[in-house]
């Protein structure tokens, strides 16, 4: 994308794939719209087994939709500048500087977005954990994966090319903990609210012989 952004002509190109770029946009938009769509889901679920966790993963997820929408309208703008440079009523070398730093906000915005559905989702993964709703072996795939996009997201935001790596684990969880409910759905006895664990079941003593 620098190399793209860093470009002379830039703009140039801008005009004739304006509705790509809106479309690209409203794309970005609908990602975060699942988003909040999935923990908004998810909360009547989680709030049986911790209602703090369930706050706290909606609110990223709202965070994050508030991101992108930020990042997109920062991308959006590069129509208008485009349009004003090729009709002269900006310098070409201003507009290009502008361009280039909306498009530095989208990424930007775009990476903080992401940092923060990491982070929220680690809180769901330890609830998946701890309340048993899932196999122990998915959930902890999940809090492994989401620690790296993390770590991927903090890493683009300082300079580091790591985020299209680090969130391939995490992505594949999605996948199949999607196909899981799907299939399987949540743990019965988790999902009525009885925790599972491996622990063996107490068995009250039988009277004693008189």
């Amino acid at each position: 994308m620098n190399s793209v952004v860093d470009s002379p002509d830039f703009l140039a190109g801008v005009g004739a794939q304006q509705t790509t770029l809106a479309l690209g946009a409203f794309l970005m938009i609908a990602t975060a719209a699942v988003d909040i769509g999935k923990a908004v889901l998810f909360f009547p679920v989680l709030e049986r087994h911790g209602k703090r966790t369930a706050v706290a993963y909606l609110a990223t997820m709202v965070f994050e939709m508030a991101m992108m929408t930020a990042g997109v309208l920062a991308l959006l703008m590069i129509i208008p500048l485009a349009d004003q440079a090729e009709a002269g009523e900006q310098s070409l070398a201003s507009a290009q500087a502008l361009g280039s730093l909306a498009v530095d906000a989208n990424e930007t915005a775009y990476q903080i977005g992401q940092l923060s559905l990491a982070f929220g989702c680690l809180f769901l993964c330890a609830l998946l954990i701890r309340s048993g709703l899932i196999p122990r072996w998915l959930a902890v795939w999940g809090l492994i994966g989401y620690a790296l996009h993390m770590a991927g997201a903090a890493a683009e935001i300082f300079g580091a090319p790591l985020s299209l790596v680090l969130l391939i684990p995490g992505g594949i969880f999605e996948v199949t903990l999607a196909v899981w409910l799907l299939v399987k759905g949540f743990t019965p006895a988790a999902y009525d609210g009885v925790p599972v664990t491996g622990a063996p079941v107490a068995r009250p003593a039988p009277p004693a012989a008189r």
